[in-house]
């Protein structure tokens, strides 16, 4: 039980330092989509502890961690589409009026 209380502790630790790091680096693209799937896997694994302990179905897990990675492949494909239209991932240098 003492494991299972540690695991959730850790996950919310890594949810809150995925938190911060979407909050303090917003210079490139690639570090916010980074941060945001971190928190995502961090979330996944939170979730994935306390179903375990609660001794439910994984179902709901599954169509979590589908909807991550299509999360995921859209922030790479925009991440894609703005480095070949703007050459770079910069938030310096994106402007909203040339859209």
């Amino acid at each position: 039980m003492a494991i299972l209380s540690v695991f959730s502790l850790v996950s919310l630790m890594s949810v809150f330092c995925g938190l911060l790091a979407f909050v303090s680096k917003r210079k490139h693209l690639l570090n916010t989509l980074l941060s945001l799937e971190f928190i995502m896997l961090s979330i996944f694994w939170f979730m994935s502890s306390l179903i375990v302990n609660l001794g439910g179905d994984c179902y709901f897990l599954l169509f979590f961690l589908t909807l991550a990675a299509c999360e995921g492949a859209l922030g790479l494909a925009l991440l894609v589409s703005i480095v070949r239209s703007h050459g770079n991932d910069n938030f310096s240098s994106l402007s909203v009026l040339q859209c």
